[in-house]
């Protein structure tokens, strides 16, 4: 539908609210679940012809015509938006009630989806505006008159309608604006919704959106302003599934404050225009906006329950603390991570057992839905603000604030949801944080008390490994991005068989049991071990390198056990990269590197089979015929010399390089190899020359 743009004015203009009110529902309800504009409306209409032309099976000459005629079309629908986004900017500094505020911001929120329509949304005033309706800043932005300027809608009609002559200009008239696009293209910039010159002095608001309005929006337009439009995502289930009157019934019907609803609507926009903008979190950082959020969030950690818009709040703090690292590590240094431990704290209403134990109730109640966004959200802000501790030695305070923390997320991690993604979810953000967080303070997950029925190995309670290792076999069956749902598992895993034998000895009896079936290559099949060793040789290098580290360290880091589970084939690329190929005892990682002294016993079946296994593949081959049986030592000795030739031709082509291995264990081209065995036999024997000619003098 199109945008009554000219009606929306006058009844502006003329003080009919209820008239604004009604047209910007009606926008709304038709735009409510779309995610862009022309670039949606275009696939459609090109679907059809695509049908129409297959039906037909020859196109019409009218069809080009038809083409430009929708394409300017899609503009004309592009200025309209562009044009109204500002004038509800304008719209909702002028003290209109809530309901109509409300519906307002809802618009803005539909619009700031839409990248070519941020410009008047990420000047400095409108900015302060919206941080001031979300509850971010209690300043006063209102530097302009609050009656309505009959000026400004007046100019805006005429951008309007000057902008539909130029879309009605005749083919001939072209050139012609072509060349006024170029000669007016250098004004571009001050309309762009992402600007690049954060150092300038100039302020944004002085950028004629309330001043030339005619001008800038026009040349906004005109002037080509391309940017990649959001594409369709999954609908926020918070969003309700019914209209947007309705909405606003429920609200009303549950009570919710006109304020709280203001805010939620007003924290939504600010959502979109931050994630969209480069410039606007920019912005959101120099106008100070960050401490508001952060108030804003600790006093909701101190309230007995937390408010429908504690999610917003919250999502607008990890899209900053994401798309600015800057302010994720001011965030750290202001206790940022007692502020969202505490809002953790508060969402999973933890009780306390012990100083670094939760209470686990296994009658609880699952985490409601509503209650699960907000703890993911917390984790991903938490996770943003911790990235960098991993390898840090942390202080005693420090410590003591990630083991309080590892606590609660051990009760993440054990914790169901309503909903099984939810769950799934909720479990893969807190394995994010953990392999983030220092790896000394993981050490909580194991220090529970053992229960009659626990998952124990040597007196220590598994749990919390358990259920790890289940989640991390979820994953593998799903075959989905494994790249991102697997590598910080694979790692967590790994480090914890490092840093915990007792964790090394559990897992390697899940994933690594004794090799008793050897008539299959080690990755045949659909057991945990096999999918590991499959990943070994997958085409992403470090999810490839995670899988075959985890199966290393279940091995102590022993080459020739590591290649008797993997098959040499598979144990390769791991070996070249450390320069193990030779066989040597690798040098361990870390000081804290913590293996058990249990042995490798092998079973009786391994034994019968052990002289017939090949070592490449890692299972028994079938007996093959000896080739060179029935030949003579001449005729061996010919096709001897044959292969040697083939093979130095293939190398002199280029087609293969031969390798060998050097005193380090590392690949090395053979003729490298020569060269420094020749070398160090001269040396060696200058040497021994050197101490007979000492012997003689003597």
């Amino acid at each position: 539908m199109d945008v009554d743009l000219e009606g929306i004015i006058q009844c502006i203009k003329q003080g009919d609210e209820n008239g604004v009110q009604i047209q910007l529902q009606e926008f709304n309800k038709e735009y409510a679940q779309c995610f862009f504009f022309d670039a949606e409306e275009r696939d459609r209409r090109k679907q059809r012809k695509l049908e129409e032309f297959r039906k037909n099976k020859v196109r019409d000459y009218t069809d080009s015509d038809s083409d430009c005629d929708e394409y300017d079309q899609e503009n004309q629908g592009l200025i309209l938006r562009q044009n109204l986004a500002v004038v509800l900017v304008r719209f909702i500094k002028t003290g209109i009630k809530s309901r109509l505020l409300r519906v307002s911001l809802r618009t803005l929120r539909i619009l700031s989806r839409d990248k070519k329509v941020l410009a008047p949304l990420v000047t400095d005033n409108a900015l302060l505006t919206l941080a001031k309706l979300a509850g971010l800043t209690t300043a006063d932005t209102s530097d302009e008159s609050s009656d309505p300027d009959s000026d400004f809608y007046d100019t805006i009609i005429t951008s309007i309608a000057e902008a539909k002559a130029l879309h009605r200009r005749p083919v001939e008239d072209e050139g012609d604006v072509e060349a006024s696009d170029q000669n007016e293209e250098f004004l571009d910039d001050d309309a762009k919704s992402d600007i690049s010159n954060a150092n300038s002095d100039k302020d944004l608001d002085s950028l004629s959106w309330f001043g030339s309005h005619r001008t800038s929006i026009n040349e906004m337009h005109r002037g080509g302003i391309h940017h990649k439009m959001l594409e369709r995502g999954r609908k926020d289930r918070r969003e309700s599934k019914v209209e947007v009157e309705e909405e606003e019934e429920e609200e009303e019907k549950e009570g919710s404050s006109g304020e709280e609803a203001q805010r939620k609507e007003a924290m939504k926009v600010l959502c979109n225009v931050v994630y969209n903008s480069t410039w606007a979190q920019e912005r959101f950082s120099a106008l100070r906006l960050m401490s508001g959020l952060v108030e804003l969030l600790s006093s909701g950690v101190r309230g007995s329950s937390p408010s429908s818009v504690q999610f917003y709040e919250l999502r607008l703090m990890f899209l900053i603390t994401a798309l600015r690292r800057e302010l994720s590590t001011q965030l750290q240094q202001e206790g940022g991570v007692s502020i969202f431990t505490a809002a953790l704290e508060n969402c999973l209403e933890v009780q306390w057992k012990d100083q670094y134990e939760c209470v686990l109730d296994p009658a609880a109640p699952p985490i409601s839905p509503d209650a699960s966004q907000c703890i993911v959200e917390i984790l991903k802000i938490l996770f943003n603000i911790t990235y960098s501790t991993h390898r840090q030695e942390p202080s005693e305070d420090d410590a003591a604030l990630y083991r309080h923390l590892v606590a609660i997320l051990r009760l993440c991690l054990m914790r169901k949801c309503l909903l099984p993604d939810d769950t799934d979810a909720l479990q893969g953000h807190t394995v994010n944080l953990l392999s983030a967080l220092p790896l000394q303070c993981l050490d909580v997950l194991l220090m529970v008390p053992l229960v009659p029925d626990s998952k124990q190995c040597q007196g220590v309670n598994m749990d919390c490994v358990h259920t790890l290792v289940m989640f991390m076999e979820k994953r593998l069956e799903l075959g989905e991005k494994m790249k991102e749902k697997l590598t910080p598992i694979l790692n967590l895993l790994t480090e914890s068989c490092r840093a915990h034998r007792e964790t090394r000895h559990y897992i390697r009896k899940h994933i690594l049991p004794p090799l008793r079936d050897l008539s299959h290559r080690p990755e045949e099949g659909s057991t945990v071990k096999s999918r590991l060793i499959r990943l070994m040789t997958h085409l992403d290098t470090d999810l490839k390198y995670c899988a075959a580290d985890l199966i290393f360290v279940l091995c102590k880091e022993n080459v020739s056990r590591f290649v008797k589970h993997t098959g040499y084939g598979n144990a390769a690329g791991l070996l070249a990269t450390r320069g193990l190929l030779g066989g040597q005892v690798p040098r361990p990682v870390s000081s804290d590197t913590q293996y058990s002294s249990d042995s490798d016993s092998d079973t009786e079946e391994y034994r019968q089979v052990k002289d017939r296994i090949n070592p490449v593949t890692g299972r028994v081959e079938a007996e093959q015929p000896d080739p060179m049986e029935g030949m003579t030592e001449e005729e061996k000795e010919e096709e001897a010399r044959r292969l040697i030739m083939l093979f130095n031709k293939l190398s002199r082509d280029s087609i293969i390089q031969p390798m060998g291995v050097d005193s380090e264990g590392k690949l090395v081209p053979m003729c490298g190899l020569g060269e420094n065995s020749l070398t160090e036999e001269v040396k060696s024997e200058s040497e021994n020359d050197g101490e007979a000619e000492e012997g003689e003098k003597n």
